[in-house]
């Protein structure tokens, strides 16, 4: 199988080329936002019939929650006008596309962890533009694979995780304030990039929620990855009122999944546990 993969530079996008080579996959061609620009449909349409992969996986975003806010248009573009333009590619070359979306679609209302049958609504820029790509893609090709997940963080590039450690580091003994009011599905993108390679050798095209089982608080996770690292900085508890940013955060976005049999993830302390050798390692 050749497949090919956008926003290659990125988390999940550096997982995915490790577990797809783990799954015996004959060929990966990998781009970045420098090889392809995805808001360029005319771009698009000459890679993909340049390289005739049997799949697309797009990963590539625009991930900046708060600067959507202020920004709409870049997040339009990467977020819905770029999953457009590889779904018109894809469904041109009658091949699959596998586009990654988020819990950020939801409000955050929920008091249950939300399923691929609840409806999505949005309260962020960010998360508005994510869902304008989703429909995009169901529309255009009907041969598709939707996932959406959750915070996620890998040993590669920026993320929450190395945020808190940077913390720990420079404060010593200072201890650190995290938000315990907002609760999702922390997901390690290697976890997610192998369930990602299983489901592609499938053809049960549709969406999927792919998280870290379970659900926790920022400030849970934060008190977890130190335990496993044995970090003895103070984190205290507060609320989403005593950090205001720009961009709504859902107060509770645990994914679950109702897919039969469940194409399920480890549990989202095993992957803290596996981030936390990594780092150490």
């Amino acid at each position: 199988m050749k497949i090919f993969l956008t926003g290659a530079g990125g988390q999940l996008g550096h997982a995915l080329q490790t577990a797809l080579i783990n799954v015996e996959v004959h060929e990966v061609l990998a781009c970045d936002h420098q090889r392809l620009d995805i808001t360029n449909l005319s771009a698009v349409q000459q890679a993909v019939q340049a390289a005739r992969p049997h799949i697309v996986i797009n990963t590539a975003a625009f991930t900046a929650v708060d600067q959507a806010e202020s920004d709409p248009d870049a997040a339009f573009r990467a977020n819905a006008l770029g999953p457009r333009n590889l779904a018109l590619a894809t469904a041109a070359a009658e091949i699959p596309l596998l586009h990654i979306s988020t819990d950020y679609v939801f409000d955050g209302t929920a008091t249950r962890p939300y399923h691929e049958f609840d409806r999505p609504h949005p309260q962020s820029i960010y998360g508005a533009r994510k869902l304008a790509g989703e429909h995009a893609v169901q529309t255009l090709n009907p041969r598709h694979y939707i996932v959406r997940t959750a915070w996620l963080y890998h040993t590669v590039g920026e993320n929450f995780l190395y945020t808190m450690l940077r913390l720990a580091r420079q404060g010593k003994s200072q201890e650190i304030r995290v938000v315990s009011d907002q609760y999702g599905s922390p997901t390690y993108a290697p976890h997610l990039a192998q369930q990602i390679a299983e489901l592609i050798t499938t053809e049960a095209y549709g969406l999927y929620h792919l998280a870290g089982q379970g659900g926790t608080s920022w400030y849970e996770l934060t008190h977890t990855l130190f335990r496993c690292l044995g970090i003895a900085t103070p984190v205290q508890p507060v609320a989403t009122a005593d950090f205001p940013r720009p961009a709504y955060r859902p107060r509770y976005a645990v994914l679950t999944t109702l897919h039969t049999p469940p194409p399920l993830l480890p549990a989202w302390e095993d992957g803290v546990a596996e981030f936390s050798r990594m780092v150490t390692a």
